[in-house]
């Protein structure tokens, strides 16, 4: 099986995330990165069916700066074979449209039987970048999934999905692309033999040439949408401690608040 894992560089979940002095971007001065976690759900389903199937190899795929090498190289110790970095200023400041368009023609060109990647990216949430990678390769797609089947002679899949009220089993002809989601596995941690073999593999950098893309295609210049402003939420009101020397004198001072100040009632 040749698998490719789509893998995104995002924020510590418990960074501190504050808007730049302009507030047209994301601060990320000393903020952790680390890989999105819904694509260390796919980069584990990716492993999986690797070694289920006994053959084939994982291939990686980025579209980031070069700090997200440091991604790349844990998706390699925990056990991915190769990887492709799209690693110029270029691509960077997109949206999911041009993210796509970006990774669609990096893909174009190599050998897959079936593509992985997150459900959503944790810094965006935008849930948009596998469905439209897919539409660009004219391959069908399925997102969110819970739990991935590969049939026995390897041409198709059957996932599991959570939907309201239940569960949807699809049967999908490869190749496809699939998001991942919670629930599909339990991602591994690096070994340290992985660690060690993942500075001795493949990671080959990508540039707009590349790709066969114009300036204009890709990055903020070929985004179709621009996000206006950043900024933090307001922050929350101190709580108010109804007094009151009984529970009946605390409903009542409790009623009197909700009406003339809160006026809610």
């Amino acid at each position: 099986m040749e698998i490719i894992c789509c893998l995104k560089q995002v924020p510590d979940t418990e960074a501190e995330i504050r808007p730049t002095a302009d507030n047209t971007a994301i601060n990320d001065e000393g903020i952790k990165f680390v890989i999105n976690v819904y694509d260390e759900y796919a980069m584990e389903e990716a492993l999986k069916i690797k070694e289920k199937a006994g053959e084939g190899t994982v291939t990686i795929v980025t579209l980031g700066p070069e700090r997200a090498g440091e991604s790349i190289r844990t998706g390699l110790a925990m056990g991915a074979d190769k990887a492709v970095h799209l690693n110029d200023p270029a691509f960077l400041g997109g949206d999911a449209y041009v993210t796509a368009k970006a990774l669609a023609k990096a893909i174009e060109g190599m050998t897959y039987d079936l593509i992985l990647c997150g459900l959503r990216a944790i810094d965006d949430d935008s849930f948009q970048v596998g469905n439209i990678l897919a539409e660009f390769l004219g391959l069908p797609s399925v997102m969110g999934i819970v739990q991935f089947e590969l049939s026995a002679d390897k041409k198709q899949a059957t996932v599991h999905r959570q939907i309201e009220g239940g569960i949807e089993v699809l049967e999908v002809p490869l190749p496809a692309v699939f998001g991942a989601t919670k629930g599909l596995n339990e991602p591994r941690y690096p070994s340290l033999p992985g660690i060690m073999k993942a500075k001795q593999k493949e990671l080959k950098p990508i540039a707009l040439a590349d790709v066969g893309l114009g300036e204009g295609e890709v990055g903020k210049q070929g985004a179709l949408t621009t996000v206006s402003k950043f900024s933090l939420p307001p922050l929350r009101q101190a709580g108010k401690i109804v007094a009151g020397d009984t529970p009946e004198e605390k409903a009542v001072n409790l009623a009197k608040f909700l009406r003339e100040e809160a006026k809610v009632i």
